[in-house]
């Protein structure tokens, strides 16, 4: 079977992706970015010719040699990439979150229902190693009926706030709650349902840059009486982690994205916590590109189906925007997912 070729927008978070396809032995057929100098450096990091280098998307977009390409770049771009990119016959993996407006959602789900060719988001977090056997373990039982869920984004953007490339994040759109805060959210979405309503608090004393509270917390409401908590702070003073806690009538779930080890608390017969708690090894891969594009190969070459649609990541930024919503209205509110 022939290998993909993919092409990769955005090389400075691109990076990240870029080892992935190497260590996933994908063919690298084109590089693209609007700053030179940069675009320079990570070609010759990653071994990339010159004439794989692309200073403008649309020239990679117009390329017949190109099947897949990983759209990487500020989010306010995804929209416009991502419907041409489809149109001319590329499977495409967007980046999260999917979009900053409603607006954008609509038209990138609806340019995805129109292509033939595949379309996956990339939330991240459902390949760590940590969270996938969190959502194993739920599944099985383990812990008996999920009854509250946590987890938190706190990851401090002072430096990428002062750096001239990052002015795109001052966007007032991009809340710390849509922008870093999605893959928390996103994540208990996986494991516990879409939530069906939230009511959420800001505080903005971390990043004078911003326009936006730079530290939010959200109570949620999910379906089957589940109830959860989601944190994020862009500008919190420790080292980044997602800590992320699940609670359920037979025993606890403690894990993060960060940590060799996860804690699960079990029961006795007499349901009494069991002591000392199990301690079960973990794999860190934080930011697993080389599984996630494995995924979305693997869909594109066996038709397999994909799960994390366009909707599917709408979903998770919709329920971002709720939260904001209801942190400037002081109104719990429930989250839009109708998308037509």
């Amino acid at each position: 079977m022939k290998k993909l070729v993919v092409g990769v927008i955005g090389v400075q978070m691109g990076r990240t992706h870029l080892k992935g396809l190497q260590k996933y032995g994908a063919e690298i057929g084109a590089i693209c970015d609007s700053h030179p100098g940069r675009l320079k450096e990570v070609g010759e990091l990653f071994n990339i010719p010159e004439e794989k280098r692309y200073l403008n998307w649309h020239d990679v977009a117009n390329n017949p040699e190109i099947d897949v390409v990983l759209v990487v770049t500020p989010d306010q771009l995804h929209r416009e990439m991502v419907e041409e990119f489809l149109a001319k016959g590329k499977h495409v993996m967007c980046e999260k979150p999917l979009a900053l407006t409603r607006e954008d959602l609509c038209a990138i789900i609806a340019a995805e229902r129109k292509a033939k060719n595949r379309f996956m988001v990339g939330q991240i977090c459902r390949f760590t190693p940590a969270f996938v056997k969190a959502k194993e373990l739920v599944e099985s039982g383990v812990i008996g009926e999920l009854y509250f869920v946590e987890s938190e984004y706190a990851h401090d953007y002072m430096e990428i706030m002062q750096d001239p490339h990052g002015a795109w994040r001052l966007d007032p759109r991009r809340h710390g709650m849509v922008g870093g805060g999605c893959h928390a959210v996103d994540l208990l979405r996986w494991i516990a349902g879409d939530p069906e309503e939230v009511f959420g608090y800001g505080s903005h004393k971390l990043l004078p840059m911003v326009e936006y509270d730079d530290a939010a917390v959200a109570v949620m409401k999910f379906p089957d009486g589940v109830i959860g908590k989601v944190f994020a702070s862009t500008g919190c003073k420790r080292d980044y982690t997602m800590r992320t806690c699940l609670y359920g009538t037979k025993g606890t779930i403690i894990c993060d994205n960060k940590s060799e080890q996860m804690t699960v608390f079990h029961v006795d017969e007499n349901n009494k916590v069991i002591k000392p708690a199990e301690i079960i090894p973990i794999e860190v891969n934080n930011h697993n590109a080389e599984k996630e594009f494995a995924v979305f190969a693997d869909a594109i070459e066996n038709n397999k189906p994909i799960l994390m649609t366009a909707t599917e990541g709408a979903k998770t930024v919709a329920t971002c925007l709720a939260i904001v919503e209801s942190t400037k209205t002081g109104i719990p509110t429930k989250p839009n997912y109708n998308f037509d």
